[in-house]
């Protein structure tokens, strides 16, 4: 049985979302064939203060997305060659996201949009079926002691507080 997950579901604290989000799955339709994937992998970004968040030096064209309402995608392009995934979570003008950073199968976020094929185009879109690009909770229960909690990754730019941060979450067997 699967569930469609509603604006709602991402309207809470961000590292709520992201540990919630894991066990959920990143489903994309491409021409009439649909790709789902387990999260297994998220990274949170919170607030203006967060200095490993694009929002900390404010409102911006590149992320104005943050700024928004909780439940859109907020997909950026990072080292002239990749696509980040992110969803906007908590209330509305308060920047906070999570980046997707693995599903099953596929670790690294900038293979997992190659794979799924996601560009530009989904920027600023609503997390709905209708986008072609959503997620779904299929019951699956992921047991606290399955998720691992460390540092994010590729954020030393943030400095020694925000850098350390374990607000990574990830599931290991």
């Amino acid at each position: 049985m699967s569930r469609k997950i509603t604006n709602s579901f991402f309207n809470f604290p961000t590292l709520k979302v992201a540990r919630c989000l894991l066990g959920k799955f990143l489903c994309r339709r491409i021409g009439v064939k649909t790709i789902s994937l387990m999260i297994t992998e998220v990274e949170a970004y919170d607030g203006f203060n967060d200095k490993a968040s694009h929002a900390s030096r404010g409102k911006t064209e590149r992320n104005f997305v943050m700024f928004g309402p909780p439940g859109v995608w907020y997909v950026y392009f990072t080292y002239g060659m990749h696509w980040m995934l992110n969803i906007v979570v908590g209330p509305k003008d308060y920047p906070a996201a999570v980046l997707i950073r693995g599903v099953e199968g596929i670790s690294g976020p900038a293979r997992l949009t190659k794979f799924f094929r996601i560009d530009e185009k989904f920027n600023n879109q609503p997390v709905v079926k209708k986008t072609g690009l959503w997620i779904e909770d299929r019951g699956v229960i992921i047991k606290p002691g399955k998720i691992k909690i460390g540092p994010r990754i590729g954020v030393s730019y943030a400095g020694p507080v925000w850098s350390k941060k374990k607000w990574r979450f990830y599931l290991y067997d």
